[in-house]
């Protein structure tokens, strides 16, 4: 990808979760604005859902628990001072930890006398909406459910995303008190012998929220089409979910070690961990915190599962409200760009569009009667060859030696390795091309 731009493009975001405080600085310069290139992110694990419970009740944010946070915040704010991001262009937000604590106005007020920084806090209905926005990001197009998970909340809604255009409920989205943290303790205050009326409740108002969503007909009937819904997961206990699977994977050590864009069918979805799995936090990106709510994961999958009548796939994005902030942000214009032509856009060679036209007409668009599969121009789409024609030279500079090696590794760990939005679909074949 290319060198940063300037520092009038940068955005500084604090994203203050349940689970931990996230820090980044993104370049939203052309023309890689639609991948919103990272140029520092940083993350403080400080749990300010754990912070309000001791010994089985709700208590305010500790003292100890501020003086850390607000610590961390002056840390990032020397950080924005040496990349020298406008005091204009930083933004902190807060979710479901911070707008239900006790002590919410001291703790925000707190952090605004030391820093500065008022911190903006986000609606239930609004923290859906951006995390929804998130995912939208993180793809280019999406039409299927969408599911984000946080330490105590989860929010579901529809979505269909095209070209920038991105149409969601008009309810919003319906939030849960089943975040991975909240689930786990309510799993240990109900005991074992309350697991079921438990799920029989989840499951019964996950049904109840889907009909309030409202799920379009068009949405309906392309599900009745492909086998069943899609679903877009994402937030942090999702995520370390979609790593287990990896791990699982039938192809191993699996290729694309990326949360974003990963995707597997719902026969993959929810294995059996007691029998496959006894060592989550042995797992590549699943810390011991991550893996000890993996039953309470597990106990949200199968609630859900059972109260969505026909899943087909399910993918998994990195995009949340980071994401969702930045992504609303950008004009429409830079919006409906194909996160794959826009990251690859900056290695087009001078003759890209006669080449594209060139290796259009040779791509048979027939299927191959002698061996009956279908013709290359189904698998390689007007996007991906496109991208691929962008990229032709990119490797040209290096050693005849790496060459092949570095383009096949250019979409996992080279020149693409960092770019948000593409699936894995996307990253294999443009590597294989």
């Amino acid at each position: 990808m290319s060198p940063p731009g300037t520092a009038e493009h940068y955005k500084a975001l604090v994203d203050m979760g349940s689970n931990g405080i996230r820090f980044s600085i993104s370049d939203l310069s052309p023309p890689l604005a639609r991948v919103m290139p990272t140029v520092y992110q940083d993350r403080c694990g400080i749990s300010l859902y754990d912070a309000q419970h001791h010994a089985g009740e709700r208590i305010p944010i500790p003292q100890l628990v501020i003086d850390e946070t607000v610590a961390a915040l002056l840390r990032f704010k020397k950080i924005t001072e040496d990349f020298k991001v406008p005091t204009s262009r930083v933004q902190v937000v807060a979710t479901e930890a911070t707008r239900t604590a006790l002590n919410s106005d001291t703790f925000r007020e707190h952090i605004e006398n030391a820093t500065g920084w008022k911190v903006d806090m986000l609606a239930k209905e609004e923290e859906g909406r951006i995390g929804a926005m998130g995912v939208a990001s993180s793809f280019g197009s999406i039409k299927g459910l969408v599911l984000d998970l946080g330490g105590g909340s989860i929010q579901m809604t529809w979505m269909i995303s095209e070209a920038g255009k991105v149409e969601t409920s008009p309810k919003g989205a319906v939030s849960f008190p089943y975040g991975a943290a909240a689930l786990m303790m309510r799993l240990g205050e109900v005991g074992i012998e309350g697991h079921a009326s438990l799920r029989q409740e989840m499951s019964a108002n996950f049904e109840t929220a889907l009909q309030e969503l409202g799920v379009p007909d068009t949405l309906v009937k392309d599900a009745e089409a492909e086998g069943g819904l899609t679903l877009y997961l994402s937030g942090g206990g999702f995520r370390g979910w979609g790593y287990i699977l990896m791990s699982l994977h039938s192809i191993t050590p699996y290729p694309i070690p990326i949360i974003n864009g990963f995707r597997i069918p719902k026969s993959s979805f929810e294995p059996n961990l007691e029998e496959h799995f006894s060592h989550p936090d042995s797992t590549f990106r699943i810390s011991a915190r991550r893996a000890s709510q993996v039953p309470a994961i597990a106990f949200l999958i199968r609630a859900l599962t059972q109260s969505v009548p026909s899943i087909s796939y399910i993918y998994f994005a990195q995009g949340g409200i980071r994401e969702g902030l930045l992504f609303s942000s950008l004009p429409p214009s830079i919006r409906s760009q194909h996160p794959l032509t826009a990251v690859t856009q900056s290695h087009a060679p001078p003759s890209s569009a006669r080449l594209f036209h060139m290796l259009t007409k040779t791509i048979p668009q027939s299927r191959n009667p002698a061996t009956a599969t279908d013709p290359p121009a189904a698998l390689i789409s007007p996007v991906m060859l496109a991208s691929t024609t962008n990229l032709l030279y990119a490797h040209g500079s290096f050693p005849k030696d790496i060459r092949a090696a570095a383009a096949l590794r250019s979409t996992t760990t080279g020149l693409l390795g960092n770019a948000h939005g593409l699936s894995h679909t996307d990253r294999a074949l443009l590597a294989l091309i």
